[in-house]
């Protein structure tokens, strides 16, 4: 796919120095991004910046904050932005860090146009895939919460393997009445099976999924179960 027919990848540049930032702000807009120019870590970090799949092209040298200070601030408001470090110097320590951190890469001034490309290309596919992540979380989310109480109870009870008898034993309810429920919740969340109840529990487990009860959040499991 080339640039043109490419969706939109948005880059945003930090760096004190004008003339580098300019001539990185080209490059990649000759390559179909729509770049974000900041003169200061500073600058950046206080602009609400677009949504959409991004990443940030990040100088490690900056007389406000250093890139690894920014990272770390990113980090720590659960802001995953993908990030290319680019360096005036070959700092290893300061490169191991990063990398330890998630950086997708870093480079050192005067780094190969290609270089700064392949890297670009790299931290946007990630951010993509974070995105996706997060949709496909989000919607798993929505659907559960458009449950009522007990069929959220239900559904982990079939997610655990449960058979509708031994679920209506368990809640002192009718093997009818657990039926009708279980039918309602497939069709809520759109399952065609056992299995894909098992996938959703997983996934809202992995997700890290804290269900709001009527006045605290509980942990999906406690939730569930109605604890």
């Amino acid at each position: 796919m080339d640039a043109t027919s490419a969706p939109t990848r948005i880059v945003h540049i930090v760096d004190d120095d004008a003339n580098l930032r300019r001539a990185i702000a080209r490059l990649l807009r000759s390559h179909g991004c729509d770049t974000h120019i900041y003169a200061s870590a500073s600058a950046f970090l206080q602009t609400e910046v677009p949504s959409g799949p991004a990443c940030l092209v990040l100088d490690l040298q900056m007389p406000d904050l250093t890139g690894l200070e920014v990272q770390e601030l990113l980090a720590n408001r659960k802001d995953n932005l993908p990030i290319v470090f680019i360096s005036g110097h070959g700092d290893i320590p300061a490169s191991v860090q990063a990398m330890k951190a998630g950086a997708i890469d870093f480079l050192t001034k005067p780094f190969d146009d290609q270089q700064l490309i392949n890297a670009i290309d790299a931290a946007i596919k990630r951010a993509r895939e974070s995105q996706q992540r997060d949709n496909s979380s989000a919607n798993d989310r929505g659907a559960f919460e458009r449950l009522s109480q007990r069929e959220r109870q239900v559904c982990l009870c079939v997610a655990e393997g449960m058979l509708n008898k031994q679920i209506g034993a368990k809640f002192g309810t009718k093997e009818k009445t657990i039926k009708v429920q279980r039918a309602n919740l497939m069709k809520k969340l759109g399952a065609n099976s056992a299995a894909d109840i098992v996938r959703l529990v997983e996934r809202l487990h992995s997700a890290g999924y804290v269900a709001e009860s009527t006045s605290h959040p509980k942990p999906f499991v406690d939730f569930v179960r109605g604890k």
